[in-house]
């Protein structure tokens, strides 16, 4: 296929001095990737080349595989690999936004961003919690109406998991699980699936409570705030079904999706089944925005040793969409 007809997907390097530089360029030159869209990657040249070398690809940099928008952000001798350090967050938030804005002029198709560092941002003195809500802020998206999906291979299927509730406390977690908020991560649940080609969604619901509170022997959650928000949307036309155990939502056949209402209930599952082949979808906001599962490991950045495979999930999934429905 000729790269004039294939989408450009946006890739942003994250935190400068973690693996995803490395997990970028190597998304970038895989065969795979290299068939599915042309490649844009957005952040310092510097950077990019101080991670090639690391991995024997200094000479691929120039080799017109994929295009680069450089962001100068370092100096000569300023990175630190494997560091914390301030300007290391602030350099992986300005490379997604920066490419987040090119999605919205129209000049890429989609955006996947590489593992930032949330103590790295916060050094920065900078408001973050999470690529969602940082999304919804770029695009103008009220930030309640972003969510996360999180998605990877099992056995030959597609699993799919939508979040209520993510980066907050547990007990600020559990207040958040409202009527309201769970109908509506149903609702942008089903719109995402339909967005990237599935006609008719069918979703599965997690409870709050251990085994969906048993019939209200652990809680109350689920009878009244839970089942409710299931019966508005099965009343807008939605298949939604639950709610089920956390525990074993995941067994349930048949489903496009799986809404849960914590962090954890989600994360635990992918991070234990697919640590490094999982990849975050944004959804609920104007562009098709993904970022990697896992985290930007200090301890092996500058190694040569990072799987790239999260990146070209992610690829993968957002270059069908974006054929499909490009933004």
């Amino acid at each position: 296929m000729s790269t004039s007809i294939l989408p450009r997907i946006a890739l942003a390097l994250g935190d400068p001095a973690g693996i995803g530089p490395e997990i970028v360029l190597k998304a970038a030159l895989d065969p795979e990737v290299q068939a599915l869209c042309r490649p844009v990657l957005y952040g310092d040249r510097g950077v990019l080349q101080t991670h090639a070398a690391a991995c024997g690809l200094l000479s691929e940099v120039q080799g017109g595989a994929f295009d680069l928008v450089a962001l100068p952000q370092f100096k000569a001798g300023e990175l630190n690999i494997g560091e914390l350090a301030a300007a290391h967050g602030t350099a992986a938030l300005d490379s997604a936004r920066a490419a987040i804005e090119a999605a919205l002029r129209g000049e890429v198709a989609a955006v996947v961003a590489a593992p930032m560092t949330e103590t790295a941002i916060k050094m920065a003195g900078i408001d973050f919690d999470g690529y969602p809500s940082f999304v919804a802020r770029c695009t103008g998206t009220p930030v309640e109406d972003a969510f996360l999906m999180i998605c990877f291979d099992r056995d030959g299927r597609e699993l799919r998991i939508v979040h209520t509730t993510l980066h907050v406390s547990l007990r600020r977690a559990i207040e958040l699980v409202t009527r309201e908020r769970v109908l509506h991560s149903i609702r942008a649940a089903h719109a995402a699936l339909q967005r990237i080609g599935i006609a008719a969604p069918r979703i599965a619901v997690s409870g709050l409570n251990p085994h969906a509170s048993e019939g209200g022997l652990f809680g109350d959650d689920e009878r009244l705030v839970i089942e409710p928000a299931i019966g508005d949307a099965r009343a807008q036309g939605i298949d939604a079904d639950g709610p089920f155990g956390a525990d074993t939502i995941f067994h349930k056949p048949g489903y496009d999706a799986c809404v849960v209402m914590t962090h954890d209930q989600g994360h635990v599952a992918a991070k234990s089944l697919a640590i490094d082949r999982t990849a975050g979808l944004t959804i609920g906001t104007p562009i098709l925005f993904s970022s990697v599962a896992h985290g930007s490991a200090y301890d092996i950045a500058g190694q040569n040793k990072a799987s790239p495979r999260a990146v070209i999930e992610a690829v993968r999934r957002l270059a069908g969409a974006s054929v499909e429905k490009s933004v």
